[in-house]
């Protein structure tokens, strides 16, 4: 039977090598990240049953209590865990190809001339989508620069000179009011295989729904297998419901208001975080901010601001200078009704807000 082997290895050269050994034996990958404090790697472990776990080093050490894989899978990617406890992704070979190739065929990717620059971590599936990318369609990949295509999160977009490359590939979340022309936008989650959307407009073999209550549906070649318990969370027709709230424009253009989860509805209307946090961003006192909801006697919900003040601040901003701030750009009800001030807003390692944490 296939094996899964746990892979604690920073994003390089020895990664990439234990990864493409593992599929040339039939087995499949689990990577692991190596920043994780020992008991957070002994509970991933555990919950994923891997064979095999491989260090810095290229030592194995044998795990106790292993399951096998099914024929085909290629990696096991677990969740951020932005709402709770993360699963297994399970991903199949065919699932990758799938993904690789639509991606490559959208950005127009020539191996002879383009090459990709891995910078985000192998744990999470937008680092790991690059590797296996580059793999499938046998582009050249790189761990410093020069490159010419890059996918990075919001954060290091910020800190890049984008003129460098070809294609920057920014997640969605990112908020550019002036967005240079060579970065991509892109939708997706582990479940999807990382990115199915580019700039709203879904990969070719990528199909988009809307159901009555908003959510987005998906479904494709990319999507996963099954999770690592073995739960499908696709429905007969092979549909994927994402959790996230969006809306199809008339030219086939997906917007993604965010997760239905972190909806805040106060006094009857709904406040998405996600804009909240756009507008607060532009405010000069403002270095970092998460928005969500607090339970509240009169409006069922308050908007709650987490803020991170930048060091040029002379001082915390008030409420009121707060709320007057997003009022210019969206509806007074969804201006923050109270402020916390952090060191720092938890955050995954792709930059994705950990709203369950906020207190």
């Amino acid at each position: 039977m296939p094996r899964l082997l746990a892979i604690a290895v920073p994003t390089g050269p020895r990664f990439v090598h234990e990864l493409t050994e593992a599929w040339a034996n039939g087995d499949a990958v689990l990577p692991v990240d190596p920043r994780l404090p020992l008991a957070g790697v002994r509970t991933l472990l555990e919950r994923m049953r891997p064979e095999v776990l491989i260090d810095e080093t290229g030592a194995h050490q044998l795990l106790p209590d292993p399951r096998p894989t099914d024929d085909g899978d290629a990696v096991v990617v677990v969740t951020s865990g932005t709402t709770g406890e993360p699963k297994g992704v399970v991903l199949t070979h065919d699932a990758v190809v799938a993904g690789a190739t639509a991606t490559s065929a959208r950005l127009g990717v020539d191996p002879t001339v383009d090459s990709w620059l891995a910078v985000l971590p192998v744990a999470h599936i937008g680092g790991l989508g690059v590797i296996m990318r580059a793999i499938v369609t046998d582009t050249p990949l790189v761990f410093e620069p020069p490159a010419t295509l890059v996918s990075v999160v919001p954060t290091q977009a910020n800190r890049l000179d984008l003129d460098d490359y070809r294609i920057v590939l920014v997640g969605g979340s990112a908020d550019w009011r002036q967005r240079p022309g060579n970065v991509v936008r892109t939708y997706g989650m582990t479940e999807t295989g990382s990115g199915i959307a580019y700039d709203g407009v879904p990969l070719d073999g990528v199909d988009v729904r809307i159901d009555d209550r908003g959510e987005i549906h998906v479904r494709g070649a990319m999507l996963l297998r099954s999770y690592r318990d073995g739960t499908d969370p696709k429905d007969a027709e092979g549909w994927l419901a994402t959790g996230d709230s969006g809306s199809m424009d008339g030219t086939g253009v997906l917007h993604v208001e965010g997760r239905i989860g972190d909806v805040i509805v106060t006094g009857g209307e709904k406040v998405w975080p996600t804009a909240v946090e756009a507008a607060l961003r532009t405010h000069p006192a403002i270095a970092d901010v998460a928005v969500a909801g607090r339970p509240d006697p009169e409006w069922g919900r308050r908007v709650v601001a987490w803020v991170v003040l930048a060091q040029s601040a002379a001082a915390p901003p008030t409420v009121r200078q707060l709320r007057d701030h997003v009022a210019e750009v969206l509806p007074a009800y969804a201006a923050p009704k109270e402020l916390v001030i952090v060191d720092q807003v938890p955050r995954t390692a792709l930059g994705k807000v950990q709203r369950h944490q906020l207190r």
